[in-house]
């Protein structure tokens, strides 16, 4: 059976693989890729950054070559990345040589760029591609030339010289007609001087996506300035480029002048569609292969558009059809008063720009890697699993057997269940830092208005998902001098929205409705109660400026935005789920908006995602080697995953919580994690304990180190995640994604889904509808106490306190010595969480996870209550429910359950409860 690539190519479209990085040849990947009908690679300075940081692929012939290349200067490791990449491109173009050679030279070629530093240099240019074409010494290697004013005459020096050029960053169409000149009129110097123009061959690449991502910020622009019309030009512009730069190209080569040159065998210069990895959630992930097909062209695809159109792509000859509808689409942007001049222009110049902060980063990148190699240090984490070790090595041993991480970048939903479904559309994580990348200036430039209109705090009202991720941030980095303040509200409690009310004027707010759904409860709550306040201090027709949505597309918040005058919307990509969304708009707007280096994140992020691709060996994989321990070590009865952090990263824990309880914790199985709890000595934890500990450089870790290490020596299992500083949170939390999927396979759970959390929203609605009459809210009624709960602990209990109350210093203090207390008089693991925040953290856990624990509800009564407007409930009554609810859901479980009521100062009394009764 043939596959779409191998049906495109018979429609005379070439595929070639926009990646490259060592691992993809030794593994065999590359191979397997022109087996499936791939006919060429493309690479570029950001590709190998990445490639080189994030992997361990290069490590060894980094340090022999480093006692070549001894000086940790940024010149000498110029010369270490040249070594390398040169053998890479070789490697590669051997690999491709039998499709070249059946193609009579038409195709199989692996491509190089010339430093991005000589981008405005032709005689540099020049020089440098003649040095690297001969260093390559292969006839199937191109060498790639930016399509610059000073680009273009070497790319005719170069051609008329016999060496292939693939001419790169087109985005005009008056720019592509010059780089079509120019290897015109090479190929005409090369015969004029007795050359055989056969050997030659040329592409263009012509940018895709780009073009689309450019000129849809500036309609959306428009349309939010009240120019709806021009919302049916969205995603036509750069595909409508293509096809016209298409119809030049034909009529260029099927014309008088280029048919002397194919008399003598001269090629055509095939149009290559670069770029074309979707940057929009609205389109379909194909849509730039799709719509771009038809003879005598090359479309390069990054991995994850390539295994999307090999899953549903579809082959037909495309790019002769719609040309006057290219046409018709070019001007209207041009008479939507959008100039393509100038934003091709733009592009060409943040592309080079692009291109070199990436060499510039890879250089220093080289340079602190051959430091730290050299030293000793290196990027593997430590590792002490004592007896356990054997198991966890049989585990991955499995994974590779069974292919597991190739199949789950694949999207291969029977890595955990034979149904597809919530696993083949919850896969968008793994991709999802590329997609990011390309909305960073959209992202900074939204960042600089907010800052502009005088807004001092973004208040982010969500739930879960969509609030975890930023309030680990928040705490990381606090608040930073000249943005506004970050407060997240994921509580129902009268009170701790009181709080917030309070330290806000509502006139200088920004909120943030984050929800994925866009119908979940509290922030729509939430939103009603803010917009009153908001509509009284700026008046109803400018409030919808203070509010921003983040949600999925089509979902009934982004309608609301849309009719209520948000300020923006935020479409999120809708194959990721909410635990899953931190390095995507739900984490990254709220970051960048207060001042957090977001595109410092996804650099970590794009690094530790390198380290865990399909082609590294699990041992070596950073995300699949934790995930095998997690999942192993937990059937093994080691299931109280402790997770354990240097104080910059305190908040860490609260999202990895609730990533690993709602990810795993069904079907009766589950690891539960264990944050923020004390640190106590060896004898105060059960032998059902694995202990990670995520270590900043420089922070001040000696007491935490020393507990470590004596904890280790007492025999309990500890791995330690070194962390250069808190922008390598990116990284943690695509490595922690990435652990928890091969975890859920090894526990055979499905990692996506949630079933028991919208059993508990379900018994919520049950009990509002209860209260909805009544005119205040009710309370909890107690159950039990703690003596008795804690009575019942048995060998690998763990303690769940969840409380009702307002989060303060005092609060949070008096947890700790709760939890203290509690394992130091029965040697079990402890976990807390504020309510209702925890309902859609780890109460997927508490209701589908192993029978083990035991739950301690502590309640307040509402001293204030506050109405939601419009809503037959108030956040008294709603939290009340929440708070039933829950305790309900585990009653129906089986669960051992207590609640507790305190009244007037919160800490003191849980402080009197501690005392009382444990």
């Amino acid at each position: 059976m043939t596959n779409p690539v191998q049906e495109v190519q018979r429609l005379g479209q070439s595929i070639w693989y926009d990646n490259i990085r060592r691992g993809l040849i030794t593994s065999g990947k590359l191979q397997k890729l022109i087996d499936l009908g791939v006919s060429g690679l493309t690479s570029n300075p950001t590709i190998f950054e990445k490639a080189i940081a994030g992997s361990t692929d290069y490590d060894e012939a980094l340090v022999k070559l480093s006692a070549e290349v001894p000086s940790a200067e940024t010149k000498d490791a110029g010369a270490l990345f040249e070594a390398l990449a040169l053998e890479d491109i070789q490697a590669a173009a051997d690999l491709l040589r039998p499709t070249y050679d059946r193609t009579g030279g038409a195709d199989g070629f692996a491509s190089l760029e010339v430093s991005p530093n000589l981008a405005h240099d032709t005689d540099g240019t020049v020089k440098e591609a003649q040095r690297l074409f001969a260093a390559l010494d292969r006839p199937n290697v191109m060498v790639k030339v930016p399509a610059t004013p000073e680009g273009i005459p070497a790319i005719r020096r170069l051609i008329g010289e016999g060496i292939n050029v693939n001419v790169t960053l087109i985005f005009s169409l008056d720019y592509y007609r010059d780089v079509k000149e120019a290897y015109i009129s090479g190929l005409e110097d090369l015969a004029d001087s007795g050359g055989d123009v056969s050997n030659v061959s040329s592409v263009a690449s012509f940018f895709i996506s780009r073009v689309d991502a450019a000129i849809d910020g500036l309609l959306e622009k428009r349309i939010r300035d009240g120019n709806a019309d021009v919302a049916g030009l969205l995603g036509k512009a750069a595909i409508a480029n293509a096809k016209l730069a298409y119809r030049d190209f034909q009529e260029t080569f099927e014309g008088e002048r280029f048919a002397a040159l194919r008399a003598k065998g001269g090629r055509v210069q095939r149009p290559l569609w670069a770029s074309t990895g979707t940057k929009s959630p609205a389109y379909s992930d194909v849509l730039y292969l799709d719509s771009l097909i038809g003879p005598d062209t090359v479309n390069t695809v990054p991995e994850a558009t390539l295994t999307a159109f090999i899953d549903h792509g579809v082959a037909a000859e495309t790019l002769k059809t719609g040309v006057r509808e290219a046409e018709a689409a070019v001007r209207a942007v041009e008479q939507a008063g959008i100039s393509m001049e100038s934003v091709t222009a733009k592009l060409l110049e943040d592309g080079l720009q692009a291109f070199n902060d990436s060499y510039d980063k890879l250089l220093a990148n080289l340079v602190d890697k051959q430091a730290r190699l050299l030293a000793g240090r290196h990027e593997h984490p430590g590792v002490d699993l004592g007896d356990y070790l054997p198991d966890v090595d049989a585990a991955i041993a499995d994974l590779d057997q069974k292919e597991v991480v190739d199949r789950i970048w694949r999207g291969d939903h029977t890595v955990w269940k034979p149904d597809p479904e919530e696993l083949t559309n919850r896969l968008g994580w793994l991709n999802v830092t590329e997609f990011m990348c390309e909305q960073l200036p959209i992202l900074e430039a939204f960042a600089d208005e907010v800052r502009e209109a005088g807004f001092r705090h973004v208040v982010l009202l969500g739930m879960g998902g969509s609030s975890l991720g930023p309030e680990v941030l928040r705490q990381s980095f606090g608040h930073i001098a000249g943005y506004p303040e970050l407060i997240v509200l994921d509580s129902t409690v009268p009170s701790w929205i009181k709080v917030v009310t309070d330290r806000i004027d509502p006139s200088k707010t920004l909120f943030l409705v984050s929800s994925k759904s866009g119908s979940t409860i509290e922030p729509n709550s939430f939103y009603r109660y803010f917009r009153s306040l908001v509509e009284t201090a700026v008046g109803k027709e400018k409030a919808g400026k203070n509010f921003v949505a983040v949600t999925d597309p089509g979902t009934v918040l982004e309608k609301l935005g849309r009719e209520e005058g948000f300020r923006r919307i935020f479409g999120n990509p809708p194959d990721i789920g909410g635990r899953y969304s931190v390095l995507s708009y739900f984490g990254l707007v709220p970051a960048v908006i207060t001042g957090v280096d977001i595109a410092a994140l996804l650099d970590t992020a794009d690094c530790m995602r390198e380290g865990c691709a399909s082609c590294v060996p699990v041992h070596d994989n950073p995300g699949a080697s934790l995930g095998a321990a997690m999942g192993t070590l937990a059937l093994k009865g080691r299931d109280k995953l402790t997770i354990v952090t240097s104080p910059s990263i305190g908040g860490f824990g609260l999202w990895a919580e609730q990533l690993i309880a709602e990810s795993l914790g069904k079907e009766g199985k589950g690891v539960v994690p264990i944050a923020g709890e004390p640190l106590e000595s060896p004898a105060h934890y059960g032998d059902d304990r694995f202990f990670v500990y995520l270590r900043v450089e420089n922070d001040d870790n000696a007491p935490i180190d020393a507990a470590i290490k004596e904890l280790n020596a007492s025999g309990q299992p500890v791995i330690r995640l070194d962390l250069r500083d808190r922008s390598d949170l990116g990284a943690e939390f695509f490595r922690w994604e990435f652990a928890t999927a091969v975890a859920g396979r090894i526990l055979g759970v499905h990692p996506f889904d949630q079933p028991n959390v919208q059993a508990a929203k379900d018994i919520t609605s049950e009990v509002l509808k209860e209260y909805q009459s009544l005119e205040s809210a009710p309370g909890v009624e107690p159950v039990g106490s703690i003596r008795e709960l804690l009575s019942q602990s048995r060998k690998g209990s763990y303690l769940a306190v969840m409380a009702y109350v307002t989060q303060t210093p005092e609060v949070d203090q008096a947890m700790t010595e709760l939890r203290r207390k509690v394992m130091e008089r029965y040697q079990v693991a402890t976990t807390f969480g504020y309510g209702p925040r925890f309902l859609h953290s780890t109460g997927q856990l508490h209701k589908g996870g192993p029978d083990s624990g035991m739950f301690l509800q502590i309640t307040a009564s509402h001293k204030e209550d506050i109405a939601v407007p419009g809503a037959p409930f108030s956040f008294g009554i709603l939290a009340d429910a929440q708070a039933k609810g829950d305790l309900g859901a585990l009653k129906s479980q089986g669960r051992r359950v207590a609640s507790v009521t305190v009244e007037g100062d919160i800490a003191a009394s849980i402080r009197k409860l501690v005392e009382e009764e444990i």
